[in-house]
């Protein structure tokens, strides 16, 4: 048997007004993403990569269109409904990291738990066996401004595995980055991936075409081509 979709976009189109200027960053967008797919989008700045993530991500709405979860459509969902579902099936990753600047490793990587209604125990057990997992087990009480650009993307990607989500995305995730730690990086969204994690990463970084089992090239808001290596 085929694998499921775990996410579908269904003719997505998604327009921003900007005064008199619409800006169509998605046009008639359909795609699926299968279980267990790592699947690397690529394209230049502005042809809509972006907005794709966060509309596969549910942080944006589509103008037109469906976004469907394990089957489920989303178009209708509340807030409340969405924040639910993020917190639940989907782990994000950032460029920028996105870490809170007065709190330790341990305690931004066990931030999704909070809203999951986990003690405060078994949430910083939570987050120190993960901050263990990507081999920053002797910095858990460090904060941000004591880290690396690498060891703080690092303790992102911990806080996106906090409840175990079975889809990780990531948002040029190594752009930031120097050399050594992109590759350190790659090298834990290869073993997610490996593990059985759904990886979406969204990057105009070529070396990554190499990375996933499926890649998707957008121009202009709309799929160019896919390559899908066996």
């Amino acid at each position: 048997m085929g694998k499921s979709a775990v996410l579908s976009l269904r003719k997505i189109w998604k327009i921003y007004e900007m005064g008199d200027v619409r800006v169509n960053a998605l046009r008639d967008f359909s795609l699926d993403i299968l279980e267990g797919d790592y699947m690397v989008v690529m394209g230049p700045s502005g042809s809509g990569k972006s907005t794709f993530l966060q509309i596969t991500g549910c942080l944006d709405k589509p103008t037109q269109g469906e976004v469907l979860i394990d089957g489920v459509n989303t178009s209708n969902m509340t807030d409340n409904q969405l924040a639910a579902i993020r917190n639940k099936k989907l782990g994000f990753v950032f460029q920028s990291f996105n870490l809170l600047s007065k709190m330790t490793a341990q305690e931004n990587s066990a931030l999704p738990l909070i809203y999951s209604g986990v003690s405060r125990k078994k949430r910083m057990n939570r987050a120190k066996e993960l901050l263990e997992q990507v081999g920053l087990g002797d910095r858990i009480r460090h904060r941000p401004n004591e880290l690396s650009g690498g060891q703080q993307q690092r303790v992102a990607i911990a806080r996106a595995l906090a409840n175990d989500p079975p889809v990780v995305l990531a948002d040029e995730p190594t752009g930031n980055l120097d050399s050594k730690s992109s590759e350190e990086i790659l090298n834990i969204l290869k073993t997610l991936h490996e593990s059985g994690k759904t990886i979406i990463v969204v990057t105009h970084d070529p070396d990554m075409i190499h990375q996933g089992n499926t890649v998707v090239h957008i121009l202009d808001g709309q799929i160019e081509k896919i390559e899908r290596k066996s």
